[in-house]
């Protein structure tokens, strides 16, 4: 059960008749949550509906969705103060068809040449492929679901500055390059014709 933290002991009390061990998390505590449903893939996973709805809600409810190892964990959304509860289901909707296979807003995206370099934070990074609302990079800093991160992009007319927020990373290790971790991005507040125009000065 993952619920804010003033509503999480009424939340579990709600989903209590499901039965079996019930382990709670805080909004505070999404990446624990996250581990613990990664280890033990438990049958149900739920969400207090005041959570599911906030941006880290939603993050968490399609990374979960978007795990191939967690196909047979149930989502469930509940009140904490109500019998309202719902299974969130996993074929895609109509609003949902926007969102590609790690959970990110798919817009068109384009590959980049292999020299397009992205700043992010202090470290320097690189750009795979990028779209007006997100991109894929690499980079050899830490990167964990949901962490937002300050993002510089070196254009001619002026670099473009503005806030991303991870929606899935993995660490890889490849031949002749040493660690580094991929990642998707969903882009907070960035300028989409800013982007768009950094896009058809460094598309492959």
């Amino acid at each position: 059960m993952i619920a804010t933290a003033d509503v999480l002991a009424a939340a579990q009390a709600r989903v209590s008749s499901l039965g079996g061990e019930i382990l709670g998390f805080t909004e505070s505590e999404v990446m624990q949550a996250l581990e613990a449903v990664s280890k033990r893939k438990p049958g149900v996973v739920a969400f207090e509906r005041m959570f599911a709805i906030t941006p880290r809600g939603a993050a968490l409810i399609n990374r979960i969705k978007a795990d191939p190892r967690l196909l047979k964990t149930e989502i469930r959304v509940v009140a904490h103060d109500s019998d309202y509860m719902r299974i969130s289901p996993r074929q895609k909707t109509e609003a949902q068809k926007a969102l590609d296979q790690r959970g990110t807003r798919r817009a068109p995206r384009f590959k980049m040449k292999e020299s397009t370099q992205i700043a992010i934070d202090t470290s320097a990074g690189r750009i795979i492929d990028l779209s007006t609302i997100g991109a894929q990079i690499a980079c050899t800093l830490t990167l964990k679901p949901l962490q937002e991160l300050k993002i510089t992009l070196a254009a001619p007319g002026g670099n473009l500055k503005f806030v991303a927020r991870v929606a899935w990373a993995s660490f890889e290790v490849l031949p002749n390059s040493g660690p580094r971790y991929r990642a998707g991005i969903e882009f907070v507040d960035a300028d989409a014709a800013g982007v768009d125009a950094f896009i058809q000065a460094h598309k492959a």
